[in-house]
């Protein structure tokens, strides 16, 4: 969607024009998954599929009106006292209320939402509505919020007012990323750096839809918690779980579940480290290191599906492909390969047709390119 299509909506649904329009990426995970809440380190990419929010101040009312462009739905709360409605438009009200810790006492407004980032594929649709809504209420309310500021507006928004659990990944890819490059996060102490990202990624959206409320994800961070309690038993001194060793966590002697969990923190912690290293060495992906992570997440933190599964098994082999893994949370949504465009696209109907035949669901499925954060659109 144009940003004049979009102000052609606010006009149609408001009959006003937006002060302001801001977007936000989705984003895909090169490496890193399930590292991020467990203080250990990721390697996002912004994906060329945004959020938009069209915004104007709505002076003297007693709520604000949002509608999104896909949704026949719209939603109506007061900024000065949001509360939570089970509805899409919460990720919006939760922004409100936490961006008053910054300072910024959001006024009352009319916003139409618009996206092309598919919803519950993994792709971080509402860190996108969240970091896009931070940013427009920070135009509107004329105020400078810096990028880092913004992410963990909106993870809180997420993590304290929606109730997901989550780390501070997608916020901060959504909010920070740039064009050719990967954002390497150290989750632990919010540090961040960008390295060069020359590959293409081909995102499969398996078209089976997750929701992390829904989805295993609060048990996994649980587990990841009780399992740090009891290494800490032994080793007092330790930060977070992804700086825990192999050795001692075989020391630990946690149990098998736990131990799994654990390990799969550690060990997918340094895969991060090899990958940028390699990445800032060539600008490419060492491949194998995302089908161990895959391998990885399937069988220690089984979070994969047959679906994804299927997909990574495709691309071994495959000319010019480096490497496929599983991103985002898992238990559904998409699953990536990195390599070049040419080799991408060769596999991409195919493997779609293919797919559909085999699990009778029609997969999404694009090439991308490690593209840019979040920015205003107009003002």
């Amino acid at each position: 969607m144009t940003t004049d299509e979009l102000r052609a909506l606010f006009r149609a649904r408001f009959k006003a024009e937006p002060q302001l329009i801001a977007s936000a990426p989705g984003r895909v995970n090169v490496i890193g998954e399930h590292t991020d809440y467990n203080g250990g380190q990721v390697l996002p990419i912004a994906i060329d599929r945004r959020t938009y929010v069209a915004i104007s101040t709505r002076p003297n009312a007693e709520s604000s009106r949002v509608v999104s462009s896909s949704e026949s739905r719209a939603g109506e709360f007061d900024v000065r006292a949001p509360a939570r409605a089970g509805a899409w438009w919460d990720y919006m009200a939760g922004v409100c209320a936490e961006i008053k810790a910054d300072g910024i006492t959001a006024p009352q407004f009319d916003a139409v939402v618009a996206s092309d980032i598919p919803i519950g594929a993994g792709l971080s649709s509402s860190a996108a509505l969240e970091v896009a809504t931070g940013l427009a209420l920070s135009g509107i309310a004329k105020r400078n919020l810096d990028k880092k500021k913004l992410a963990l507006v909106g993870w809180r928004a997420e993590d304290k007012f929606v109730g997901v659990n989550s780390g501070v990944m997608d916020q901060f890819a959504s909010a920070l990323c740039e064009r050719g490059r990967a954002l390497h996060v150290w989750c632990d102490t919010l540090e961040t750096k960008t390295v060069p990202m020359e590959e293409c990624v081909l995102i499969f959206d398996t078209a089976t839809m997750r929701s992390l409320r829904g989805s295993e994800f609060n048990t996994r961070r649980s587990e990841c918690e009780e399992a740090l309690r009891l290494l800490r038993k032994r080793f007092p001194e330790l930060k977070n779980l992804a700086a825990a060793s192999v050795a001692e966590i075989d020391e630990a002697d946690l149990p098998e579940v736990l131990a799994r969990r654990a390990l799969h923190v550690v060990e997918e912690n340094r895969r991060v480290e090899i990958v940028v290293r390699e990445l800032e060495a060539s600008g490419r992906v060492p491949g194998e290191l995302l089908y161990e992570s895959h391998e990885s997440l399937r069988t220690q933190y089984e979070c994969s599906t047959p679906q994804l599964d299927w997909f990574v098994e495709q691309m071994r082999g495959c000319e010019g492909i480096s490497g496929a893994r599983l991103t985002g949370a898992g238990w559904g949504g998409c699953a990536i390969a990195v390599g070049s465009p040419e080799a991408l696209r060769a596999v991409k109907d195919k493997t779609a047709a293919t797919y559909e035949k085999k699990f009778g669901l029609k997969p999404r499925i694009w090439v991308t390119f490690a593209g840019d954060g979040a920015r205003v659109e107009t003002a």
